[in-house]
């Protein structure tokens, strides 16, 4: 079942979050989508979008500095968010970070009313950024974030925090001065202290159903 073009009534709203590892970007963007039920919403995270290595050996795999903007397929999240504007259903690949390698599996997604784009490099290619209504950036202190990170990666994926700290140095840190907190110039809001923000969320809803009534009106 296609959408008739009587429901194809207006473009959809595209949202970027963006933060560094441990800001609570996803935190916000939850918190979003909570407040807008009752339109139609999509989350899509860029870690889904980490390049396909079919090609590459395992013990390679593993030494891919995957905060650096080389490890993501971006073109494919450009073009399937056009395709989400276009009202086109798309189908989001699956990562497997077991493998460190794209699984087989994929996740369809229909088109949607709101689409809220997630994730540490989302605010670093013009492409994706010339796509977005609104641009967020959730700016966390640093010691904070790495509590986050190291609590997280110790009780959710069994890391040691000597494994922690030595990635965190090694690539974590020097990637968010070079490439994420960078982005902050594009971000039309930065939120301070991530989730617990409650104000910038509720005025960020509160923008967000604006441009929604606004494109309604002019698409009747």
């Amino acid at each position: 079942m296609g959408m008739t073009n009587n429901e194809k009534k207006h473009r959809p709203v595209i949202i970027g979050v963006t933060g560094g590892s441990g800001s609570g970007k996803t935190t916000v963007s939850n918190a979003i989508l909570e407040q807008l039920h009752g339109h139609s919403l999509a989350m899509i995270q860029e870690d889904a979008y980490y390049k396909s290595q079919d090609d590459v050996p395992f013990d390679e795999r593993t030494k891919v500095n995957y905060d650096h903007p080389n490890s993501l397929d971006t073109d494919l999240l450009v073009e399937q968010l056009h395709d989400l504007l276009e009202w086109k259903a798309i189908n989001i690949p699956v990562y497997d970070y077991a493998s460190h390698n794209r699984s087989k599996e994929v996740i369809h997604q229909e088109p949607k009313e709101v689409i809220l784009v997630e994730g540490i490099l989302v605010l670093n290619d013009p492409r994706l950024r010339d796509l977005m209504d609104i641009k967020i950036f959730v700016d966390t202190d640093d010691d904070i974030r790495i509590i986050r990170r190291i609590q997280r990666d110790i009780e959710e994926r069994g890391r040691s925090l000597q494994s922690v700290i030595d990635q965190y140095l090694a690539t974590v840190k020097p990637m968010y001065h070079q490439f994420i907190e960078p982005t902050k110039r594009y971000a039309d809001i930065i939120v301070p202290e991530g989730g617990e923000n409650q104000v910038a969320i509720d005025l960020l809803v509160t923008k967000i159903r604006d441009i929604i009534q606004k494109n309604n009106l002019s698409a009747e």
